[in-house]
């Protein structure tokens, strides 16, 4: 032993450096084949997000919140945040005070890869390595917290119900040897550490292992050996790492530094969109999440597994998930790692299958381009709102009610926003569409664009470009209208629960403004799940394949949720929503601006005068 410590090198090494140098050139060659793939005007966002500070602040914090203590977990479920947290950060820590070790005691021995890792094998406990008894205390502590974390994961393979998970994501043969390598190495490490306790030292807990083990095992022949284990376990975990799950340990933290460097998605394999596949952890989460998975035959249809089968590039899996997903966002706005499937689905299908564009200059636009005013709303029904019409002739009562200057664009009805045609991958056909309705609203001389429908709020607001023009929904507009006193309404005393519509909430962002909205011509009461956790009606126009009797299984969950505190109505703020919900609804179902219209007292205070 005292001849490995003056060498500081010892042959069972050998597997943990080939592993370590083999996912070290993959991540390398797989960083700058990703950079060279990315647009020349992202790729320039992303260096200049690398020096500037309020940017690199960002991402330190993102990576320590998401990667390490992985927080967003946490908030969601406390034991599947800690099972996360202890072994993410447990060994990072383990890691850190591995390389202080190092530098405090065999600073000569900095630039080998192995040293921290290896430290006690090779350090002997002597006066001077004594000094630093606290880090025996912390190395036993870190290691504690992972093996607990490791405890956890075992027992949620066997029960999931125990982090709160009623399913988990089938495992991979190559997921299996990578799960199994990292349940053996912290482990061994204990066992590895405690052998060695009488030679190098030990804490808490590797010391009274120590004492256990010599009681009974008097020679030093089996300590060679477990180190062998536990450097083998490292190399077979960092070999199978690219091929899975667990390569989003690496690629988490890129992914988070090119997010916030304002990249986006323009590919469905490539670039950015590689690194976003290869960040999912497969942890799960988005497989309860799912609305689609009511009925257990569609959890094959779980964003984890579009993940999955567009890393194996399996094109015809891949486009049967892509096709069936209802696009409502929510495996979105629960995942950890914050990987945007929604999108990479959307990408997919407009790689996979695009329509020519169409030619949509027989549509009459008128060429007159009226002078711009501040004050005049343009409210654009929609197609869905046109087929409910109980909506805008509402919203007609509330705005004449207001006193407002406005033009009904579509009365005689119109052309689409776009947004089925982007949701089915034809960007192209899209393309030409917006740029004619575009003409449309920038000819109008409107300063407010109104709409009552959140598909067509959530594209008007992303995919067109109008300067100069306010785009609102019709949630947030009556809101305004009622803490400016432009209209009174009164309660009705009735209990109301909200649906939040995804495109509205989850899509753009807004919650509040209905809510107060409701809570001022009725008592407010929350669906079990609601905000961004709320449940697509079912009727949603993203999926292109999911039958009629899976939608109206989202559409009874969805409707359970909502009722469970016994509302005497239901109140949404989506025109598919009302439609879909009300074909199913034992209890009333309105939009809110029927809900509003129904309980208007007076116009404003000047008619109250």
């Amino acid at each position: 032993m005292k001849e490995r410590i003056i060498i500081g090198f010892d042959s069972f090494v050998i597997p943990f450096m080939v592993g370590m140098i083999f996912i070290l050139a993959y991540c390398i060659i797989g960083l700058v084949r990703i950079i060279c793939r990315l647009e020349p005007s992202d790729r320039k966002r992303l260096f200049i997000s690398l020096v500037t500070p309020k940017t690199i602040l960002k991402n330190i914090r993102d990576i320590i919140c998401d990667c390490l203590l992985h927080v967003k977990i946490f908030r969601r479920n406390l034991m599947l945040g800690y099972m996360h947290a202890s072994i993410a950060f447990g060994w990072f820590m383990l890691i850190v005070i591995g390389h202080i070790e190092v530098w405090l005691y065999t600073p000569h021995r900095q630039g080998l890869l192995y040293y921290p890792v290896f430290f006690r094998y090779f350090v002997k406990e002597t006066n001077h390595t004594l000094k630093g008894a606290f880090f025996f205390f912390l190395m036993d502590l870190f290691l504690l917290m992972v093996l607990s974390g490791i405890g956890i994961a075992m027992f949620k393979r066997i029960r999931s119900s125990i982090v709160g998970m009623r399913r988990t994501t089938r495992a991979s043969l190559t997921d299996t040897i990578a799960m199994y390598a990292l349940w053996a190495i912290f482990p061994l490490r204990l066992l590895a550490e405690s052998f060695t306790a009488g030679i190098s030292g030990g804490g808490f807990l590797t010391k009274p292992m120590y004492w256990l083990f010599h009681n009974f095992l008097s020679k030093d022949y089996h300590i060679l050996p477990t180190w062998w284990a536990y450097s083998i376990a490292l190399g077979i975990f960092f070999f199978m790492l690219p091929f899975s799950r667990y390569m989003h340990i690496p690629t988490e933290a890129v992914l988070i530094v090119f997010r916030n460097a304002g990249i986006k998605i323009r590919h469905p394999r490539k670039g950015y969109s590689e690194l976003q596949i290869y960040s999912c952890s497969s942890c799960g989460i988005c497989i309860d999440a799912c609305p689609m998975v009511t009925h257990k035959k569609n959890i094959k249809y779980s964003s984890v597994y579009f993940m999955r089968f567009l890393r194996r590039k399996n094109r015809k899996k891949t486009r049967e998930i892509a096709d069936k997903c209802l696009m409502c966002g929510k495996c979105v706005a629960i995942c950890p790692v914050g990987v945007d499937s929604c999108e990479l689905k959307r990408k997919f299908r407009n790689a996979d299958k695009a329509l020519p564009a169409r030619n949509y200059d027989l549509l009459e636009v008128s060429e007159e381009k009226k002078p711009a005013e501040k004050d005049k709303i343009l409210y654009y029904a929609g197609c869905m709102t046109q087929l409910t019409p109980s909506i805008y002739k509402s919203m007609e009562k509330i705005l004449g009610a207001a006193g407002a200057d406005y033009e009904f664009l579509d009365r005689e009805g119109g052309i689409c926003c776009g947004r089925p045609l982007l949701l089915s991958g034809n960007e192209e056909a899209a393309a030409e569409l917006i740029r004619k309705n575009t003409e449309a609203i920038m000819n109008s001389g409107a300063g407010t664009l109104l709409l009552s429908c959140p598909i067509c709020y959530k594209v008007f607001r992303e995919n067109y470009d109008l300067k100069g023009i306010r785009i609102m929904h019709h949630t947030v507009y009556i809101d305004n209208l009622i803490k400016e006193g432009k209209i009174s309404v009164k309660n009705s005393g009735k209990n109301l629960v909200y649906h939040d519509p995804c495109e509205l909430g989850r899509g753009s962002g807004i919650y509040d403004e209905p809510r107060n909205t409701i809570s001022m011509i009725g008592n407010l009461k929350e669906a079990a799940e609601n905000r961004k956790s709320s449940i697509c009606c079912g009727g949603s126009l993203g999926s292109l394949t999911l039958s009629s009797e899976d939608r109206a299984a989202v559409t009874k969950h969805s409707l359970k949720n909502l009722t469970y505190m016994n509302p005497e109505e239901i109140i949404t703020a989506c025109p598919l929503c009302l439609k879909t919900f009300g074909t199913y609804s034992e209890i009333p179902v309105k939009d809110i601006a029927t809900a509003v219209a129904g309980n208007i007292t007076c116009k404003n205070k000047k008619d109250k005068e």
